[in-house]
């Protein structure tokens, strides 16, 4: 028994089926995650290291090389870079995509565990960690009030930072500014060589006094008692009182007596403040797979709670809130899909003119969305802009089949069957044709799924959902509607009206005359472009060529830019300045955003660090403020023009060099590197340098770059000690002796630790700052000698003033400059273009063993690119292969396959008109168009040959089966493109990803509907010419060669 005939017979089934499927995804909908994109799972692992008071070359020889060297032995290694700085070094390993980074990672921690006993020994223990977008803070919060940034520090780290890691969902909460409390014991020089003591001696006292410890048991009559040693420190006081033994007899004397010993705070390396006010940044980091909306959610509940037993004149505030843009894009994809679903229903009414036809079909769209849901959940995927927008741009779609099925069942009746007899025939009629419609539409997204790379991980969700959605569609189309025509499908007269007039009459009246009227001119134009094919073949493949003329009007992007609402602005004064310093120029970079009318918050950190990870320190040079606007709907300007109008006025700050970026969304989901970045491989570093100003030079001149900056920044002025071997070793001493007193004079040395109230503090022995304010202090630290005397350090070194390299960048075990830009005004591949005609003269001047590669999104755009291209192919050729399993012929999907280079002129002319470029989301419209054009041809054709094998001859199957078919091919296109246009408008928050899409498709839709009702047949009778030509010039051969043999 066929689908429909058993749904119209058994009504109460397809109800009850109906209803547990609507039932599932209800429950359903209420436990999918949601985020703004699915889960990125990038294949890099890395490795960060520290090795204190190294300088780069130093931690690049010792440290970064024997790390490349070992990782590079891992299995499924594609790519290893690294960056080394001053006492830091990271190493980036990308893995080929697929490679289980679980493994991997283990792979590279036994690695690293081994080499490290080959690295100097005072370098941190090197972290080993996978690299995961969820990384990323979702969360970000101001804790201000008063001045008293300890208070406000200590309440952060004691009682928000520890309830929020309590909470499901959160990973860590990273707290930045305000004060840390640290025991300073400043050491009087002159007191310390009087009584003829050593900072290392002090050291080693304070550590060896500050224990507590279990020293074995005794027996006391039948009881057995442990005994421990208490030394730990209680008080300061304790510190202060600590004895100290004078060498050569000089009895003893305490801490005190020649040093000061301050409860106190850390030196401050690092300011933060929002809007204006100091205060201290939380930011709040998920797990993996914890929905980025739940754990906003509670930590916001938790916040509030927090509040309300906070101390007095306490605010906590919210700086930055990712699911706010969540929710906010999420919603918009919603509304769309809404407002597109009642533009599709409402072109369903105006051509059924009938209120049961149109709710019939209409029925079909919650019916495949919720469906969808219980495939999302239980396939384990998210509520996302992919997967919402995969429903959105298939919401129209959805009732394709619907309409076929039901428009021919509305035919039956016409023509005087009954309402079960209509319902049967009618949908067994095209059941094979919307079948292999929509198969058609869901193979092309198989071959994405295979697509490796970040454009597969991005769009395997999109694919997925509407693959899901129109197979549910599929099924109610051949099961519900069938019943419900058999059932409610109101009976008409002869001329087609509805017999029950509504209040719309005349305006339905009119569209139904305008209707007879285009089907009888498009019955004219059928006739006279079959009887001139030629004409017709010609005009339209000038149309093609002409086509190609609009391509170097379009741009190429990796993927559209998001508007988030929030700028980046980075200050850089010269390595080395001071804190005071930078915090003087950014406090003048703060009073004119405060000025700008769309700014919200304005959050300020000074002393950031430039390591990859976050993880070099704070560097005092440098300092970034985070810039929230308010919500787009509320602004009339965009990110990138409120970014433009700041750097204009940044220009006039001296001293520093401010770079502004408007934060993209896209980089909230595993972002990509920057739009334009050339890169130079090389060995030596003057030579590498000496290129990278002339790329920078080059890429400056190219129209649409802006804020162009080379890897190769000025170092820090440094004071290297040379050491006299020869004379240090008179004395007794060597080059770590002299390291570690002048790192604890200068800089100190955290001796032990004070436990106070669950808290560990440092106790730093120091110099005071009155004896490390200038070289000559430098000088005069002395270095204890095992002769029993102390040697002044410019006794035994030659001090010299340099400027060490900034950062050494590595790529594939080989050093590396960079050079990279952002772009305005112009597209990516029109810069790019423009940037490797002008890098042609300099890459033939290039010294042997260098080489410049292009890389950056540009990179990461030819590579998607190209998989997607591949992609393109394999899903024409399964569309193929579909239509021919379909009419078990090879020719007649051959004749619709004719259909597909028409969109290409559809989507060239939508790009060009609304301005947008062809990106990822734009080649995922392309391959989606692969599948849905033919559905109209598919139907077409597939009546053509109905009504040959009912006995007509060809053209008068043609020109009838046109002219049927005509409306149909009308609604479910305009349903489509219909249902598309909120999408395509890109209005909202997050629309800018799927309205590339949603405008490849409108356009290359609407005008391959057009060359299909006219281009299609013309191909049609051509192709079926050619063919009887063949057979007659098989037939006639055949004939010659049999009466040849007669004739022998």
């Amino acid at each position: 028994m066929k689908l429909s005939n058993f749904a119209v017979k058994r009504p109460v089934t397809v109800v009850m089926a109906v209803l547990i499927v609507m039932l599932l995804g209800g429950i359903s909908l209420t436990r999918i995650a949601v985020d703004l994109y699915p889960e990125i799972k990038l294949p890099v692992g890395a490795v960060s290291t520290s090795y204190s008071g190294a300088g780069p070359q130093e931690v690049e020889e010792l440290v970064t090389k024997p790390l490349e060297e070992i990782l590079g032995t891992v299995n499924g290694v594609d790519q290893i870079v690294s960056d080394t700085t001053e006492g830091s070094s990271t190493v980036i390993v990308w893995f080929d995509w697929g490679t289980d980074m679980d493994f991997a990672t283990l792979k590279m921690r036994e690695k690293v565990d081994f080499i490290k006993s080959f690295m100097p020994e005072d370098i941190s223990n090197p972290m080993v960690m996978q690299m995961d977008p969820a990384m990323m803070p979702i969360l970000q919060i101001g804790l201000s009030g008063g001045r008293d940034l300890s208070r406000l520090k200590a309440f952060a780290e004691d009682d928000i930072s520890s309830r929020l890691e309590r909470l499901e969902g959160v990973a860590s909460v990273f707290i930045t500014g305000g004060y840390t409390r640290e025991i300073k014991v400043s050491v009087d020089p002159v007191k310390l060589e009087q009584y003829g003591l050593t900072l290392a001696q002090i050291s080693q006292t304070l550590r060896a006094e500050n224990v507590n410890m279990s020293t074995g048991q005794v027996v006391e009559g039948k009881q057995e008692l442990f005994v421990r040693t208490l030394g730990e420190y209680e008080t300061v006081e304790d510190i202060r009182n600590v004895v100290l033994t004078v060498p050569n007899g000089g009895g003893a004397i305490r801490l005190s007596d020649l040093a000061a010993i301050e409860d106190g705070f850390k030196d401050v390396d690092q300011i933060t403040r929002m809007n204006g006010e100091p205060s201290i940044g939380i930011s709040v980091m998920k797990q993996s797979h914890a929905n980025t909306v739940q754990v906003a959610e509670r930590v916001k509940a938790e916040l509030e709670q927090i509040k309300s037993s906070a101390p007095g004149g306490m605010d906590i505030a919210m700086i930055f809130d990712q699911s706010e843009f969540i929710n906010q894009s999420i919603g918009r994809v919603v509304s769309n899909t809404i407002l597109g679903g009642i533009f599709a229903v409402l072109v369903l009414f105006l051509f059924l003119r009938n209120l049961r036809s149109t709710l019939i079909i209409a029925i079909a769209i919650p019916i495949s969305i919720v469906s969808a849901f219980t495939l999302i959940y239980f396939n384990d995927l998210t509520l996302n802009m992919m997967s919402m927008g995969g429903l959105a741009l298939g919401v129209g779609m959805m009732v394709d089949s619907a309409i076929v099925i039901l428009e021919n069942i509305y035919r039956y009746r016409q023509d005087g069957h009954g309402m079960m007899q209509a319902a049967i025939l009618g949908s067994d009629e095209v059941a094979s044709a919307v079948i292999a419609s929509t198969i058609t539409t869901i193979a092309v997204f198989l071959p994405i799924v295979f697509v490796e790379g970040i454009a597969a991980q991005l769009f395997k969700q999109l694919a997925l959902t509407v693959s899901f959605a129109l197979a549910a569609a599929l099924l109610v189309a051949l099961t519900l509607i069938p019943m419900l025509s058999s059932k409610f499908l109101v009976i008409t007269n002869g001329n087609g009206k509805v017999k029950k007039r509504n209040p719309l009459r005349k305006i339905m009246d009119g569209l139904a005359q305008g209707l007879d009227k285009l089907t009888a001119v498009y019955s004219k134009l059928l006739a006279w472009a079959l009887g001139h094919r030629k004409t017709v073949v010609a005009a339209v493949t000038v149309a093609l060529i002409s086509s190609f003329a609009l391509v170097p009007m379009v741009g190429m992007e990796f993927l559209p830019s998001m508007d988030s609402g929030e700028l980046a602005v980075n200050i850089e004064l010269n390595r080395g300045s001071l804190l005071e310093e930078t915090e003087k120029i950014t406090e003048q970079v703060e009073d004119i955003l405060y000025d700008v009318p769309e700014v919200d918050t304005v959050f300020t950190s000074v002393g950031v660090s430039q390591n990859q990870l976050g993880m070099g320190g704070a560097q005092q040079h440098r300092s970034q403020i985070r810039v929230m606007l308010v919500d787009k709907e509320q602004r009339s300007r965009g990110t990138d023009v409120v970014a433009d109008e700041l750097r204009n006025s940044f220009a006039g700050i001296a001293g520093a060099d401010i770079e502004v970026s408007a934060v993209d969304a896209n980089q909230m989901g595993g972002g990509s590197s920057a739009p334009v970045a050339v890169k130079i491989k090389g060995n030596d570093l003057v030579t590498l340098e000496k290129l990278a100003n002339q790329v920078l030079t080059i890429v400056e001149s190219v129209p649409g770059t802006r804020e162009v900056e080379s890897s190769f920044v000025d170092g820090s002025p440094e004071l290297q000690l040379l050491i006299n071997r020869d004379k240090a070793a008179s004395y007794g001493i060597n080059v770590a002796q002299l390291a570690s007193a002048v790192q604890t004079a200068m800089h100190g040395q955290v001796a032990t630790k004070f436990g106070i109230e669950d808290n560990e503090i440092d106790v730093r022995v120091i110099y005071p700052e009155w004896a490390r304010k200038n070289l000559q202090d430098l000088k005069d630290v002395t270095i204890p000698s095992p002769m029993g005397i102390n040697v002044p350090v410019s006794e035994v070194v030659t001090i010299k003033q340099d400027v060490g390299p900034g950062t050494i960048s590595r790529e594939d075990q080989a050093r590396v400059a960079s050079v990279q830009a952002q772009i305005a005004g112009r597209d990516l591949g029109s810069i790019t273009s423009d940037l490797e005609a002008k890098l042609q003269p300099l890459r033939q001047q290039l010294p042997k063993g260098y080489e410049i590669i292009l890389g950056g999104q540009q990179e990461e755009m030819m590579e998607a690119f190209g998989n997607l291209g591949l992609a393109l192919i394999l899903a024409i050729i399964l569309v193929y292969m579909v239509m021919a399993s379909q009419f078990e012929s090879l020719v007649h999907p051959f004749v619709i396959m004719f259909s597909l280079p028409t969109t290409f002129i559809g989507v060239v002319a939508a790009l060009v008109v609304t301005g947008r470029s062809f990106s990822v989301p734009t080649f995922i419209g392309v391959i989606m168009l692969a599948g849905i054009v033919v559905n109209n041809a598919i139907v077409l054709i597939d009546y053509i040959n109905v009504l040959r094998e009912r006995g007509h001859e060809r053209d008068e199957a043609v020109l009838q089966a046109g002219p049927v078919r005509l409306r149909p091919i009308l609604m479910t296109t305009l349903t489509t493109v219909l249902a598309l246009l909120p999408t395509a408008a890109g209005i909202g928050s997050g629309s800018e990803a799927s309205a590339p899409m949603a405008v490849a498709v409108v356009g290359g839709l609407s005008v391959s509907m057009i060359f299909t009702l006219v281009f299609l047949p013309v191909v049609y009778t051509i192709v079926d010419d050619f063919g009887q030509w063949t057979k007659r010039k098989i037939g006639k051969g055949s004939a010659d060669k049999a009466d040849s043999g007669q004739s022998i």
